[in-house]
């Protein structure tokens, strides 16, 4: 496994590297996830899982699968119902606009990666550190358990970077992927060493939460036209 100091030292060529994402909405929804975002959208106030089931037609374990997944985008926000008798409260979800906010998060995360650069004595390592905790809390809150195969692993990996916004083109083996978008690259064309450690820990933390050994990881950033190259090991 390549030292996570290397993310970043590589040189950028004029070119080279995924484009730019456009945010938290910029992760590619399925038809029906799509629908069901428009069906929460259309409701003046938030509404319960059963009730968005009922207004959608979809089943309830879809419906929770899909807010599941469009909570962690950001465009879609859960709060606990008031108290009402025994029992647990019922969640409550409500559409958050999150498309005009990426900007938002673009400078909070530039901010911070310039302050961990600026300050850091191992600014890659403390970031892929960092990186590798938010991994772990992406994937448990996927429902994340151990996987029998390698390959099935790091294919829910890919899953999660798709919809996070990377772009994730893999193959069959899932072992070598282009990320054809990058959420912050402006960031990370600043401090490569410290963003791109990060998605290197993020993959790594996804990785164990599967139960994949993460020997051979390695984040190439900017490798090619159009992509940086991820690579999870060996087939």
């Amino acid at each position: 496994m390549k030292n996570s100091g290397d993310v970043g030292a590589r040189s950028r060529r004029p070119g080279y590297g995924p484009v730019a994402g456009s945010g938290l909405s910029a992760a590619r929804l399925s038809a029906s996830r799509s629908a069901l975002l428009a069906t929460l959208r259309d409701q003046t106030e938030p509404v319960t899982m059963a009730a968005l089931a009922a207004l959608s037609g979809l089943h309830v374990n879809t419906v929770r699968e899909h807010l599941e997944a469009l909570t962690r985008l950001g465009l879609v926000h859960r709060h606990a119902s008031a108290p009402n008798g025994r029992g647990r409260p019922a969640w409550l979800y409500l559409a958050t606009g999150a498309e005009g906010a990426p900007s938002e998060y673009a400078g909070l995360a530039a901010a911070l990666a310039a302050t961990i650069h600026r300050t850091s004595d191992t600014p890659t390592e403390d970031a892929a550190e960092a990186g590798e905790d938010w991994g772990r809390r992406l994937a448990d809150e996927r429902g994340a358990r151990p996987v029998a195969d390698a390959t099935t692993a790091r294919g829910e990996v890919v899953d999660l970077l798709d919809e996070l916004g990377f772009g994730a083109d893999s193959d069959p083996s899932n072992t070598v992927v282009r990320l054809t978008r990058c959420p912050l690259l402006a960031a990370a064309h600043q401090f490569p060493d410290v963003v791109c450690g990060v998605h290197l820990g993020l993959v790594r933390g996804a990785l164990t939460a599967y139960g994949a050994d993460t020997q051979g990881t390695d984040l190439v950033p900017f490798a090619e036209p159009g992509a940086c190259l991820l690579r999870l090991g060996s087939a």
